[in-house]
């Protein structure tokens, strides 16, 4: 068994082996062909900082609160303010690229024409893509920007002109940000890194540098690094693009052949990455459906004007510009009814959501199932 796959892998850095990856032991059977079936149980990410609510009604309460599910991170910026960052350098690349004047055109034409997304990697990629939820864009932390800009005077040019500063012992791009944290208030100022990942050549382990900016690119770093931001963020990405959603993009297309390959080097690393991916994934489908459940049951308090009186309803749109500026253009009960729409449609959302990672799991333990075939194990998840 230990020849096949990782019994630990990384959580949080490189070398912790904190994630363990183990067959339940009284569950693994030998059938009459011969085949070796080991079972796993599905699990959730370990978030010391939110404790799931076994009551349905404190489930939605949660949920309508923003808070109901959070996700593994790399960082303690928000990503909303990461990206708006990243946006500011690509938008300046846009503006060089209108102006056949500037020292730098030509480099920026040539970075304008392979996309504007595709000067960017990582979490940015995934949020100013918009491959994931809303909620996801919104909760996701991270400390840096991953750029993939190969015109590194380009690069360095603009960044000294939007406030950033090199650190002279790190040889680091540092800007300081600010924003005020919704739940306290409090005026939080942090430091922000802008790496170009292109000339930096970094090495994310295994042997495996990162080749472009793509979300292929992006699936093979963290499929290959495995750590449970990485794990998080692909599933985050399956549970809305995946194929058989209406709103099938080419890129994922070109992203799934990264599992595919994936599967094909039988890796012990990869596959142990791989067997998480799937226990993470089922846990996560389960959760989504008892959200929606939940909302299901108990969507018409929102109109409970002793659960939610007004103070509490404008305490509720406090996540979002929209519905702040709704409630206070239109008033309490228009919200009311804004938010119970809201409500039916995230019934629906997770609907797919929930049987998108099902089909996901159902794909990926098939194409790594077909990979060990050849020594008759089978791999499932319960």
């Amino acid at each position: 068994m230990n020849d096949l796959w990782d019994l630990n892998g990384d959580a949080v850095v490189k070398g912790d082996c904190s994630r363990e990856c183990c067959p339940i032991s009284e569950k693994t059977f030998k059938d009459i062909s011969g085949y070796t079936h080991f079972i796993f149980k599905r699990t959730m990410f370990n978030n010391p900082k939110y404790v799931i609510p076994n009551d349905e009604k404190e489930l939605f309460k949660k949920f309508l609160d923003g808070g109901s599910r959070n996700y593994p991170s790399d960082g303690e910026i928000p990503l909303d303010l990461v990206a708006t960052e990243a946006e500011i350098i690509i938008n300046k690349i846009i503006e060089i690229n209108n102006n056949p004047e500037h020292l730098y055109y030509k480099e920026a034409k040539e970075l304008v024409e392979n996309g504007k997304y595709s000067m960017v990697r990582g979490a940015v990629k995934l949020y100013l893509g918009k491959f994931t939820t809303r909620d996801w864009r919104r909760k996701r932390y991270t400390d840096d920007i991953d750029f993939w800009i190969y015109e590194v005077p380009l690069f360095e040019h603009l960044l000294k002109n939007s406030g950033w500063i090199k650190n002279k012992i790190t040889k680091e791009w540092e800007k300081q940000v600010e924003w005020i944290d919704y739940n306290t208030r409090e005026r939080i100022i942090r430091t922000l890194i802008a790496s170009n990942d292109l000339n930096l050549l970094i090495d994310f382990g295994g042997g495996s540098y990162i080749k472009g900016a793509n979300l292929y690119d992006v699936f093979e770093k963290k499929i290959k690094r495995g750590h449970d931001v990485d794990l998080s963020d692909i599933i985050n990405v399956a549970m809305v693009n995946y194929p058989e959603n209406a709103n099938v993009n080419e890129e994922w297309d070109k992203a799934w052949n990264a599992i595919l390959e994936a599967t094909n080097t039988r890796d012990k690393r990869i596959t142990s990455n791989l067997i998480s991916l799937c226990r993470y994934s089922l846990a996560i489908a389960d959760y989504i459906d008892r959200v929606r459940n939940s909302i299901e049951k108990y969507k018409d308090l929102i109109y409970d004007r002793s659960e939610y009186p007004n103070d509490k309803l404008e305490w509720l749109c406090r996540y979002s510009t929209h519905w702040m500026g709704y409630f206070h253009n239109n008033g309490a009960e228009a919200t009311r009814n804004m938010i119970y729409s809201y409500l039916i449609e995230q019934q629906n959302i997770k609907r797919e959501h929930n049987q998108n990672l099902k089909n996901f799991v159902r794909e990926v333990l098939e194409l790594l199932n077909a990979k060990y075939e050849y020594v008759k194990i089978s791999f499932k998840i319960v």
